[in-house]
């Protein structure tokens, strides 16, 4: 690989004195947005020229290039929606950069084209995000997103000629789309006119009558007393009552009811406080169905009389040792999806609650994603897993029996991709699940990928990815550790590791990569390790806590700056997981790990490739910027430590295929060469 050198990054004399700590913050100028500041323009097209350099002379590049293009050229379907007898779903035939919005006028009818993004710019960088039909299928508002950014436009097309009607909606972001019953209009949500990434303040709910200015749209929901929460509505299938959840950004909600027949669309709060989830899951007549976290840490389903405005929630399905991770009510049952270490489970439940057995799956892996109707017998639901490749079903709710709707072929040889699933012990004797994923000839010790989350509440759950095939092909195993921080276990898994006990997700983080190297399933000197977004940033903390154990590190659009983080467009959204860095006593936690903040020389650091976007609206690129630049001024050992700058693109949703393989091929390239996978 050709030596790094670094271009020279200006530091400045900013230092602040935080609860008694001098604070210095030397590539503070660096959070300037490099698509209107000259001086960060040019110091990105430094660090990628210098990354490219060494990138190129890569020996294994132009193979997982090769293999990740044909890994990825396959059919790649959603869940239909059905609406008015019309089938509705995006599909992309394999390496279009984005997916096409598909309609059918019977289940296996033949489609049509309705929307296809890939002509709405010359690279593929404007995609389509959030899609809803109308209750009739007549019509079908949707939302366009423009170069990875969080920021939606909505527009509506006519599903019989496809011709795009004059509504355009702005200030859109975080949004659902919900149709009143008549089509008449729809439901959304939005910032403030003018509102920008420093001021995510005043999220609010609206109605759209069709054909009129955006300005006359009626406010139905806003918290101005509560600025910072995000709001998303959804209507009942019977279309006369609107169901609102707000959350502080974390896994809680409260829950407000609006009869959409009075015409005055008055808001009844049914849970007032954040203490919990309340997800809307179905209703039938005025019964509405939720799942809660509410006194059951991995979950359990409630139900509301809705014509009661007295009403409060009763349990219906009562917590079970097995996480309940989603709920549906299709064809007159509730359909739970259940993990039990990490796999799923598919139980269907009457709808006064009784047991009725488990929807049949194809094998271990991850189920769910139903839709379909309370009173249709016909459903959807998808299964994956880390060697079976995303399968769309269709669910007979009576016969209790499905059939493949749509099913990809892939370039690949799935029988000899092995999956086993292992549990170790963390530092405090906490026993922690972990996927490893190889070939069936690999029996010995292989340069391993690691990787995890830990954080929001999200599970990693098995799931059909190629470009990690792309390692194992080539004789590498992936390990994907289910560290706390995740929802694995529900609640109480989550809550192990937030604010002050954060650091319980990057001690189970270190205790996988010690479990590779003692069980010998690592090479020495072979393990890498990823992560993206606060898996990022759970890269960059183990990464100072333990440069020893790691050869090489992907942190991608990471949180790297945990004393600024909350400044940054939704940044504020995630101090009910990370802390207040303006309280004592959280500032002093998230001091003790923050990326940026703890670089420091005298240790011997993996080669790093940090990722990032110019266009990431949720973690600002400032993060990695900084990160860097304080990575290369130390002496940080003799691996290189680079930056790969991507333009035109965002956090990841909505990133053209093109730019996807080509951010793989590099990542792969860089973690093979110096973990000692030979590429060929």
């Amino acid at each position: 690989m050709t030596p790094a050198v670094y271009p020279a990054t200006r530091r400045v004399d900013v230092v602040e004195t935080m609860f008694g700590h001098q604070v210095a913050d030397p590539y503070r100028w660096l959070e300037a947005d490099a698509r209107s500041d000259s001086e960060v323009a040019d110091w990105v097209a430094a660090q990628n020229a210098v990354t490219n350099a060494c990138l190129a002379s890569l020996p294994g590049r132009d193979v997982f290039r090769t293999r990740l293009k044909a890994l990825q050229d396959h059919e790649k379907f959603t869940i239909p929606r059905e609406r008015g007898g019309r089938y509705f779903y995006t599909r992309n035939p394999g390496l279009e950069n984005q997916a096409t919005l598909l309609v059918r006028n019977s289940v296996d009818g033949p489609d049509r084209v309705l929307i296809d993004p890939n002509t709405w710019s010359e690279h593929g960088t404007v995609a389509l995000a959030e899609w809803e039909p109308s209750r009739d299928g007549a019509l079908l508002a949707y939302a366009v997103q423009q170069d990875g950014a969080d920021w939606r436009t909505i527009r509506v097309v006519d599903v019989a000629t496809g011709t795009v009607r004059d509504d355009a909606l702005s200030w859109a972001r975080f949004t659902t789309i919900a149709w009143a019953a008549d089509g008449s209009g729809f439901f959304y949500t939005r910032y403030p006119e003018g509102a920008g990434d420093a001021a995510l303040a005043n999220h609010a709910v609206y109605f759209h009558v069709l054909g009129t200015p955006q300005e006359d749209d009626r406010l139905l929901y806003a918290t101005p007393h509560r600025p910072e929460l995000l709001h998303f509505i959804e209507v009942t299938s019977s279309g006369r009552y609107a169901l609102i959840t707000s959350t502080p950004g974390i896994q809680a909600n409260n829950l407000v009811v609006i009869d959409l027949h009075d015409a005055r669309w008055e808001a009844r709060t049914v849970v007032d406080h954040f203490d919990a989830e309340w997800s809307p899951v179905g209703d039938t007549g005025n019964t509405l169905y939720l799942l809660t976290s509410d006194r059951a840490e991995r979950r359990r389903i409630a139900t509301l009389d809705l014509a009661d405005p007295g009403a409060t929630p009763r349990e219906l399905v009562p917590e079970d040792s097995a996480v309940l991770g989603d709920a549906r009510l299709v064809g007159g049952r509730l359909i739970g999806t259940y993990l039990v270490d990490v796999k799923s489970q598919l139980r269907r439940f009457t709808l006064d609650g009784k047991p009725d057995g488990v929807v049949p799956l194809p094998g271990i892996g991850s189920a769910g994603g139903f839709q379909g109707h309370a009173g249709s017998n016909e459903a959807f639901f998808v299964f994956t897993s880390f060697n079976a490749p995303t399968t769309i079903h269709c669910y007979d709710v009576a016969a209790n029996a499905s059939t493949v709707w749509a099913a990809p072929t892939v370039d690949a040889d799935l029988e000899r991709i092995v999956v086993e699933q292992r549990f170790y012990l963390s530092q405090d004797g906490t026993r922690v699940p972990m996927f490893l994923i190889r070939r069936s000839d690999v029996t010995g010790p292989a340069p391993t990928l690691l990787h995890g989350y830990g954080a929001f509440g999200i599970s990693m759950i098995s799931y059909y990815e190629p470009s990690l095939l792309a390692w194992i092909e080539q004789g590498g195993i992936v390990a994907i550790a289910n560290i706390r921080g995740g929802g694995e276990y529900g609640k109480a898994w989550h809550a192990a590791a937030q604010r002050d006990r954060k650091q319980a997700s990057y001690d189970d983080f270190v205790a996988a990569a010690e479990y590779l190297h003692a069980q010998r399933i690592v090479t020495e000197n072979g393990l890498a390790v990823h992560g993206e977004s606060g898996g990022g940033l759970l890269v960059g903390v183990v990464v100072n806590q333990r440069p020893d154990l790691f050869a090489a590190a992907l942190p991608g659009v990471g949180v790297m700056d945990m004393l600024r983080f909350d400044r940054f467009t939704g940044g504020r959204l995630w101090m009910g997981e990370f802390g207040d860095p303006a309280i004592e006593a959280q500032f002093q936690q998230l001091l003790a790990y923050s990326p940026y903040h703890n670089v420091a020389a005298g240790k011997a650091y993996p080669a790093i490739l940090v990722t990032t976007a110019d266009t990431d609206e949720r973690v600002v690129p400032a993060h990695s910027f900084k990160y860097i630049a304080a990575l290369q001024h130390i002496d940080a050992g003799p691996r290189p430590q680079l930056a790969r700058i991507e333009t035109q693109a965002g956090h990841g949703a909505g990133k053209p295929t093109t730019k996807a393989i080509a951010e793989m091929t590099d990542k792969w390239a860089f973690a093979a060469h110096w973990t000692g996978l030979a590429v060929k």
